[in-house]
């Protein structure tokens, strides 16, 4: 089970200098910094640009006039295969990248791109690959901007369970924690969530018999503050005591042992590997818990509490405000750790606090996130088969038991898959045009479970999984997996809709210039007229696309950027070199042609107008100057090693 051991490490003179300071509380708004930060367009600070999760910039420079002029600028290659999930952060000119597994962390300087201020490069147990789901990939890195006392901070997660803090100036770890065991099956895969003073992360292990776990460390110091689980007694979930005060229908007390089967909670999965979003107003943190371990439902009888549940939790205490179960007793793998999006919107006449949140069930369910009430909930497609709807009342999917699956028997045709209609990927939402853009799965499976025991560190599933393109695709030829949509939460109306040829696995990014960006499997940034769906631009890159774009200001001049490297759930046949169609949990199957339109690579490219970089402004940018009067002879050079063994610096 879940464990937080300190690890020591050496620190630099002002890391020894903050140490002085560890026991003293944080200044009030202490944080207000990052807030500031994500507010600038010339920065990219969190995964998801802000607290909102909207993924938007109010940037107009690149727009829907101008973007055919986008050109490459510059590029960087992460020198890692494998599946590169997640985007860089920007932070005051500088970019911060990392990558897969072994997740090596780069810095560089946007005046001159080519320089890697420094690089940290992590030694792990490398038995936390055998024990990763699908593919070793990372979801990125994320920032403290410091206190005055504390330097600013880019924060980690390890595979192999640990969490870490650099330096952001020099790279030099700062601290770093042991907060998940690979020999039980837990391994780090999520893009750790700073906000205020407090770095939170979740887990990944859900397929291995894992029971979930969110956690809260004091960003400055490593200090656990508090920890919930998913399953198990109220007091393990933190919750409040006016826990679904609001909506009691949800349930309330002690059901995260009473929905399940004597001691099935103990392994009962719920792990949280997604994305999260925060209410300054309403001090309050939202995610999602994933899927019930194992996949067999037949060997977990009940609802699963507090699985597959949207989560709504105090800050400070962690405490749970409110939860809402989306897939009761889950039979299809529906994790339900997709981002989460705030906005406010006039709904029925009613100015409202949404949290909206596409899930891998094919729904997108739009709360009120200051309480939890349901206030929408919209098909993604209607190919969706599950669920004939939602009830509004109670919240609960009235399921058609045709796509029900059982014991001895193969389902087929279930919509959607496994892999949901949607799932990692990051979207966005235009607050000018009250859209949200969402890239999608078009994914549905046959479902054969089976009985398998619990054996701690090894992989707990129970169903065999068949994947393909849902009906507006071609399942024969394994193509039309992939949708982009603009989404009306007002109405549940879709403004467009365009199909995709494979999975639009790494989400969306919009911009005030009415643009949509998203990468695509096959290999493709592509930009979309967010206001009718019109293809407008694309570029082809030199892997396939997992993670989102981004978009920064640097110099007066707009970029947009994406990681390439095709991996993660989708991409495990081409990258592991796999054949039957039921491997990769389902997923080989379904992206069968994948590998005919690329492969491996791993790196991130930046494009502008016309390709302007700091090397077209000036084209000595970045040119070797030699020594004075060292004429032609050999003047040599002298490195020096930056003293963490774990750190190689470039200056």
């Amino acid at each position: 089970m879940p464990r937080t051991r300190r690890i020591p490490v050496r620190r630099g003179a002002l890391a020894l200098a903050a140490t002085a300071i560890y026991a003293l509380a944080a200044p009030a708004g202490a944080n207000d910094k990052l807030q500031e930060l994500a507010a600038s367009q010339e920065n990219w600070p969190m995964q998801c640009k802000n607290y909102d999760c909207n993924h938007f910039s109010e940037s107009t420079q690149i727009n829907a006039d101008n973007v055919e002029n986008l050109a490459p600028a510059w590029s960087f290659s992460t020198g890692v295969l494998n599946g590169h999930e997640g985007s860089p952060i920007v932070v005051d000119g500088m970019m911060y990248i990392n990558g897969p597994f072994p997740n090596n962390v780069f810095a560089l300087d946007l005046d001159d791109p080519n320089e890697i201020v420094w690089q940290y490069k992590p030694k792990q147990d490398p038995a936390a690959r055998s024990v990763a789901c699908c593919d070793v990939v990372n979801r990125g890195l994320a920032y403290y901007p410091g206190d005055g006392e504390t330097p600013p901070l880019v924060i980690e997660t390890l595979l192999d369970g640990h969490l870490l803090a650099l330096n952001a100036e020099t790279g030099e770890m700062y601290w770093k924690l042991e907060v998940m065991d690979p020999a039980v099956g837990q391994t780090l895969t999520q893009s750790p969530y700073v906000v205020k003073d407090k770095v939170i992360v979740g887990s990944s292990g859900a397929e291995l018999g894992v029971r979930g776990v969110v956690t809260a460390f004091d960003v400055k110091t490593g200090e656990q503050e508090w920890r919930a689980y998913a399953t198990g007694p109220d007091e393990d979930l933190l919750l409040a005591d006016d826990f679904n005060a609001a909506n009691p229908h949800y349930g309330q007390e002690d059901l995260g042992v009473k929905t399940w089967e004597g001691d099935a909670w103990k392994i009962g999965g719920g792990t949280n590997w997604g994305w999260y979003a925060y209410d300054p107003e309403e001090d309050l943190v939202y995610y999602g818990s994933g899927n019930p371990a194992p996949w067999n439902e037949t060997m977990r009888p009940g609802d699963n509490k507090w699985t597959m549940s949207i989560m709504g939790r105090d800050l400070e205490t962690g405490e749970a405000k409110f939860a809402y179960q989306k897939t009761p007793h889950d039979e299809w793998d529906y994790a339900g750790v997709n981002v989460m999006m705030l906005s406010e919107q006039e709904i029925d006449g009613e100015k409202r606090k949404l949290l909206t949140h596409p899930d891998r069930n094919g729904i997108l369910y739009s709360l009120d996130r200051t309480n939890g009430d349901l206030v929408r909930a919209d098909k993604m497609d209607d190919t969706v088969n599950w669920v004939k709807h939602v009830d509004m009342e109670t919240g609960i999917p009235v399921r058609d038991p045709e796509y029900g699956t059982r014991m001895d028997h193969r389902s087929k045709g279930i919509c959607p898959s496994a892999m949901g209609y949607h799932n990692q990927g990051v979207d966005s939402y235009d607050p000018n045009q009250q859209l949200f853009f969402i890239g999608m799965n078009h994914l549905c499976m046959d479902w054969e479970p089976y009985m398998l025991p619990y054996r701690a560190g090894q992989f707990f599933v129970g169903a065999n999984v068949w994947t393909y393109p849902g009906p507006k695709g071609n399942r024969e030829e394994g193509t039309g997996s992939g949708q982009v949509k603009a989404y009306d939460a007002k109405t549940g109306d879709f403004k467009w809709s365009v199909m995709e040829r494979f999975a639009v696995w790494g989400g969306t990014t919009a911009t005030a210039g009415n643009l949509v960006f998203y990468g695509t499997l096959d290999g493709f940034i592509k930009a979309r007229d967010s206001r009718t769906g019109e293809l407008l631009w694309k570029f082809k890159l030199p892997s396939g696309v997992i993670g989102h774009p981004m978009t920064y200001m640097h110099d007066g001049t707009q970029y947009v950027g994406i990681n390439y490297g095709v991996g993660g759930w989708p991409g495990v046949g081409l990258v592991f070199d796999l054949n039957d169609p039921s491997a990769g949990l389902g997923a080989v199957g379904a992206f069968k042609e994948l590998a005919n339109h690329t492969q491996m690579g791993g790196g991130f490219v930046a494009f502008s107008l016309d390709g302007e970089s700091p090397y077209t402004k000036d084209i000595n940018t970045g040119e070797y100057q030699a020594n004075p009067g060292s004429g032609d002879s050999d003047s040599g050079s002298a490195a020096a090693d930056g003293g963490n063994d774990d750190r190689q610096a470039s200056r």
